[in-house]
């Protein structure tokens, strides 16, 4: 079972070759090589990478033959989002409320 924990989403997020990763992988599931040829990075930090997007529950991992096949995560990506509408949603009514007062006060 996967699970997802919200702060390492957005940490595994922060850096530049795992957003890259994750790039990648919402055009297409990638094995690990292929993931290498695309990106300027070696194979094993692609393995690295993906073990960290794989902890943090935004990736997930299928053996196919003797590979493994890496594809975005339905449910942590889903968490992430729903975190943005969160904060979307704070900033409009932070805004509102300021607009409000200011009517107020008018």
């Amino acid at each position: 079972m996967v699970t997802y924990e919200a702060h390492s989403g957005w940490e595994a997020l922060g850096d530049p070759s795992r957003l890259a990763i994750v790039q990648r992988l919402a055009e297409r599931p990638c094995a690990v090589g292929e993931l290498a040829d695309e990106l300027p990075i070696s194979r094993p930090a692609v393995s690295q990478h993906l073990k960290v997007l794989k902890s943090a529950g935004l990736v997930i991992d299928q053996a196919m033959g003797t590979r493994r096949v890496y594809r975005l995560s339905p449910v942590g990506l889903s968490a992430l989002r729903d975190q943005l509408d969160t904060f979307w949603r704070r900033a409009l009514n932070g805004y509102q409320d300021v607009v409000e007062e200011a009517e107020e006060s008018s």
